[in-house]
């Protein structure tokens, strides 16, 4: 019987996908900057029998709403607060099947530095690393990386099948038996099992070797969120795991199709892709309880907040652009494809204008864990998904409430393990 994959979304900051949550009165802060909040929370998810958990990751702090941080940062968006390669080896440590991802930029991260951390990560955690490719829209990152603007969307994602093949030839450049380990021979190494990388391409280029022996899965997991059509293809060539917004089962379903198409004709098995729409739960004991913390949570959206992180979704100051058809302005590269089309299909299917749309918190899904399971079940049995991706609604108290009363729900029905067979994060994630 086919099991649903369960991937954790996670910020190294107060908020996730649900704005104003920090304010929730079981969301922690005074555990921000401790390796206990990471470590507790990691035992929490594999607990729960989540494949895996992912850092979202950004290279600074939005400032497109008003032409100014203050709205996001003063009232505590989706920040990241710390390095999220600082944090998985501590959540790595305390765990034994959790895969552990992170968000790596292919514009500004040079291959031989991506390869390095990740092959490090790999071998420190047994083979549960997991790479969240992503390109990077937003011109004040790449202002902060150095840069005076983004390459074109289309060149970026050049950019970026350029890196994967450079950190390919420098992940595969040391055979598995490289290693000799002979003390008594003198030898350590192979020399003749290591080899150079010596890749030159239009954007990148590298050398190597490698310094970094081949780790267990020889290249971690690939994630990937492109929702444009060039973001599709990459993600048909590259991704192993998708992560996707859908308004409704039937946008699921039609962006599930799409992709298992693209990878058939590229030749890839499209079971070797598991595609995740997120979604934002809230857990009670009875309907009308899950409806009312639903409610509670509504209460404490700052609407500030909403349009500043929406802003920073669609980029673009929505303070000033209501219309979707503005928001490309002339000679501009930035824009994130994934985020404008939700909103596109939220005010679709909730028959509202898109400036109504970017004004809303997202959907919350509130119910029992039968009520919960049930939309999950329909959603996997339909085809609109291999599994979800789960954002913290209030943190920790979510995954807390997931590990309780969601996962053995889940396992009645026989949709969810109730142990890892696998070794690395492939395995338990692709079989």
């Amino acid at each position: 019987m086919a099991q649903m994959h369960l991937v954790a979304y996670l910020k190294s900051g107060p908020s996730h996908s649900y704005p104003s949550t920090w304010r929730h009165p079981t969301a922690t802060l005074d555990d921000l900057f401790t390796p206990e909040r990471w470590e507790h929370i990691a035992r929490v998810m594999e607990a729960a029998r989540f494949d895996a958990c992912f850092f979202a990751d950004g290279l600074g702090i939005p400032d497109l709403y008003k032409g100014s941080y203050d709205d996001y940062l003063g009232r505590g968006g989706q920040l990241s607060l710390l390095d999220p390669m600082a944090l998985l080896p501590l959540m790595g440590r305390v765990t034994r099947h959790l895969g552990l991802g992170v968000t790596l930029s292919t514009s500004f991260t040079p291959p031989y530095m991506i390869a390095r951390w990740l092959g490090s990560l790999d071998l420190l955690s047994r083979g549960r690393a997991a790479w969240n490719v992503v390109t990077t829209g937003r011109d004040f990152e790449a202002r902060n990386c150095g840069a005076d603007g983004l390459l074109p969307k289309d060149a970026r994602y050049d950019m970026a099948d350029e890196v994967l093949e450079a950190c390919d030839a420098l992940w595969n450049g040391w055979a598995p038996d490289a290693l000799v380990l002979d003390r008594a021979g003198g030898v350590f190494a192979d020399p003749a099992k290591v080899r150079y990388a010596d890749y030159k391409g239009r954007y990148v280029s590298t050398r190597g070797p490698l310094s970094i022996p081949r780790s267990p899965q020889g290249r971690p997991v690939l994630l990937q969120a492109g929702a444009s059509d060039r973001g599709r293809d990459f993600a048909a060539r590259w991704a192993e795991a998708i992560f996707t917004t859908p308004a409704t089962k039937a946008d699921g379903q039609r962006f599930r199709q799409d992709i298992r198409v693209r990878m058939d004709r590229l030749g890839r098995d499209p079971d070797t892709c598991k595609v995740l729409p997120s979604v934002t739960l809230v857990l009670g004991e009875t309907e009308s309880i899950a409806r009312e913390k639903a409610e509670f949570i509504r209460s404490q959206v700052d609407g500030e907040l909403v349009i500043a992180s929406s802003s920073w979704s669609v980029v673009a100051d929505l303070s000033k652009l209501e219309d979707p058809a503005a928001l490309d302005s002339p000679g501009s590269h930035q824009g994130v494809e994934g985020h404008r089309e939700r909103f596109r299909q939220v005010a679709r299917a909730k028959g509202i204008s898109f400036a109504q749309a970017v004004r809303e918190p997202r959907s919350l899904v509130a119910g029992t864990p039968a009520m919960i399971a049930d939309m999950m079940e329909d959603w996997f049995r339909d085809g609109a998904c291999d599994g979800f991706i789960l954002p913290p609604t209030v943190f920790p108290t979510t995954f807390e409430e997931v590990q309780r009363m969601l996962t053995p729900e889940l396992q009645r029905r026989g949709l969810l393990r109730r142990d890892y067979a696998g070794r690395t994060l492939r395995e338990n994630l692709l079989g």
